[in-house]
């Protein structure tokens, strides 16, 4: 099977990484399109997969085709390869507000057509990524997506009505995990602690929470009951994060994503 990818930005890089980590393809086996030869020449060298200047030829070459480019590109790359013979490939999205319907659309024509939607810790193989297919994708070309997926980290199968709100809870929730983790290290360091320590300490404390979640299955409140002795130091600190509407204000961004990622 042959990779193909319009767009070698970074989330490109995260998943020919990952696909080559797992050993899903060999590097010659992959082909790629950029819009300049620097990035072309940059991710030939760095992963030694075909990098060429032309979109047609790789949407020719690839039997699972990723559309790895910006929104606002993606009828212009559409309408130089959707006039190939495209039946049997699998065709995946991974922007934002481009619906299985619009995709029809856009290709006038009923293809395999895949949306899938990364976050950036796809960049070290911790990615979250949400998927859903439309009626023309077979069991094995199914199977290829989620493989290619789960090799940069956990893939979750969602009814497409659901993939606008994904970006609230993983596309774009990385922003608000590094603010939070930013504000963390900043009161360390106003209490003393060395600025880089308090960002490792920080970071790992999230990561540790993640997987303890994870790994357990038990419910957040519970978990956060664990943390919180009486009168201790913990439940003072829940106690002005309440005070302050942090969930509220968690709830109201993770809102506010939604909506807009609506309006794409």
């Amino acid at each position: 099977m042959k990779i193909g990818f319009i767009g070698l930005g970074n989330m490109a890089g995260a998943m020919i990484g990952g696909i080559l980590n797992r050993g899903l393809a060999a590097p010659e086996e992959i082909i790629g399109s950029a819009k300049t030869a620097e990035t072309n020449g940059r991710m030939k060298e760095r992963f030694g997969i075909r990098a060429v200047g032309d979109n047609r030829e790789t949407a020719r070459e690839a039997d699972l085709l990723f559309l790895a480019v910006k929104p606002q590109f993606f009828e212009e790359v559409i309408a130089q390869i959707r006039d190939l013979d495209l039946d049997g490939k699998t065709i995946v999205s991974i922007a934002p507000g481009k619906s299985l319907a619009w995709l029809e659309g856009a290709f006038a024509r009923s293809l395999a057509f895949v949306r899938a939607m990364p976050n950036t810790p796809a960049m070290v193989g911790e990615g979250c990524t949400a998927v859903c297919f439309s009626d023309g994708v077979n069991p094995q070309q199914r199977e290829a997506v989620i493989a290619v997926l789960e090799s940069f980290g956990r893939a979750f199968e969602v009814p497409e009505r659901l993939m606008d709100v994904v970006p609230g809870v993983s596309g774009c929730a990385p922003a608000w995990v590094f603010m939070m983790l930013e504000a963390m290290a900043d009161g360390a360091v106003a209490e003393g602690m060395p600025r880089k320590q308090a960002y490792e300490m920080a970071a790992q404390a999230v990561l540790g929470s993640a997987k303890l979640l994870l790994e357990t299955g038990k419910h957040p409140g519970e978990l956060k009951d664990m943390v919180c002795s009486p009168g201790g130091s913990t439940i003072q600190a829940v106690r002005v994060l309440e005070e302050n509407n942090f969930r509220g204000a968690m709830m109201d961004a993770v809102i506010a994503c939604i909506r807009k990622s609506r309006q794409l």
